[in-house]
């Protein structure tokens, strides 16, 4: 019994549904039996997880705005969700350049607008609000990022989200303090891969649209070390999170890292060699130029406190990484059903967890 069966039969609103992330989340849910609410803008990039998924998936879709306060309370009061998982962002720091008060608009003034939707609803409802591990000020610290370090941020994107962390603390310790039917937790994560990413600017996705396309990839930044995880990892400790604030008030309001294992930290070339062995037709050549948008050397969460609070750990090695994702995009370029084999993606790393007698599949 995975998550002790909780989101069984349970109504949840996911926002961001269309997103990579989201549309994960989402047909993990609908594996866990759960009645499913989408809400998302549009899709974010011409090829998606979702859109590939999207007939077969059994979900609800709204298409609306989280910036539209109005409609998004009232889609919530026609749901009356026993769970939010609040992903719908502007997620990427190139974008946040060319357009930072969109980013501002959409992650902070976004979330508080679905903080109010969920302080409007009539039942108990468990909230997990999706930020980043870019909420931290970059410190440059060779340690991992503990969740009381300071938040902050140079680029409009990393600011937005500690804004919308700043935010979430002053609506649990103030508008939602007197009443305990509503439970947030907060969701930490950052360099996540895996198959049906197609978002520009990012590593996998450039990856595999030049080799879909037998073209070489250009790479700027080799020696950039990050804590790859697949995608599967951050949802697993999101629907962790949000089992214990089910069961208990101790955690409620708390922030979490969830992020692989330390040997998954690796730089951009060695993570790209690991695909090479898998495939030699990928083609890379080395580019000396600089971004033109501050990026941080190394990033990486301690999760001791995820692993402590909630007894979360992560399950897949950087091997395991790598080839889920690989085997997604091959599986996906050979023409086969998507959804099915996200779906088998799904029980087969379940397995593992199951194998490795992680708390959450008991």
């Amino acid at each position: 019994m995975y998550f002790k069966n909780i989101f069984k039969n349970k109504k949840i609103i996911i926002t961001g549904h269309t997103g990579f992330k989201g549309s994960w989340l989402a047909l993990w849910l609908e594996i866990l039996g759960a009645k499913t609410y989408g809400i998302s803008i549009n899709h974010p990039t011409a090829k998606s997880h979702y859109k590939l998924i999207k007939s077969n998936l059994k979900i609800k879709s709204f298409k609306d705005n989280i910036n539209n306060r109005d409609n998004l309370l009232s889609i919530f009061q026609k749901i009356q969700p026993d769970f939010v998982f609040h992903l719908a962002a502007q997620s990427l720091v190139s974008k946040s350049y060319l357009n930072p008060i969109d980013t501002f608009q959409t992650n902070s003034i976004g979330s508080a607008n679905i903080l109010n939707s969920i302080y409007n609803l009539k039942r108990k409802t468990i909230s997990i609000m999706i930020t980043s591990d870019k909420c931290y000020l970059d410190q440059n610290f060779s340690r991992g990022y503990k969740e009381n370090d300071r938040i902050g941020g140079y680029d409009p994107y990393s600011a937005s989200k500690a804004m919308t962390e700043n935010m979430i603390y002053s609506y649990v310790n103030s508008i939602f303090k007197k009443n305990q039917k509503y439970k947030i937790g907060i969701g930490r994560a950052g360099n996540v891969i895996g198959g049906g990413d197609w978002a520009e600017n990012r590593l996998i996705p450039d990856i595999f649209k030049n080799y879909l396309s037998n073209k070489k990839i250009i790479i700027n930044n080799p020696k950039s070390t990050r804590p790859w995880q697949h995608v599967l990892e951050p949802l697993s400790g999101y629907l962790t999170l949000a089992t214990n604030l089910y069961f208990s008030n101790q955690n409620n309001g708390e922030p979490f890292n969830f992020g692989p294992k330390n040997k998954n930290s690796i730089s951009v070339e060695r993570l790209i060699n690991k695909f090479k062995k898998r495939d030699n037709n990928i083609k890379v050549n080395y580019n000396k130029l600089r971004s033109n948008y501050i990026e941080t050397k190394l990033l990486s969460l301690n999760c001791v406190k995820s692993k402590r609070k909630l007894l979360w750990e992560p399950c897949l090695n950087i091997d395991q990484t790598v080839n889920f994702t690989y085997d997604w995009y091959i599986n996906y370029h050979n023409k086969n059903n998507v959804y099915k084999y996200s779906k088998e993606q799904i029980l087969n790393y379940m397995q593992i967890a199951k194998d490795k007698k992680l708390v959450w599949t008991k």
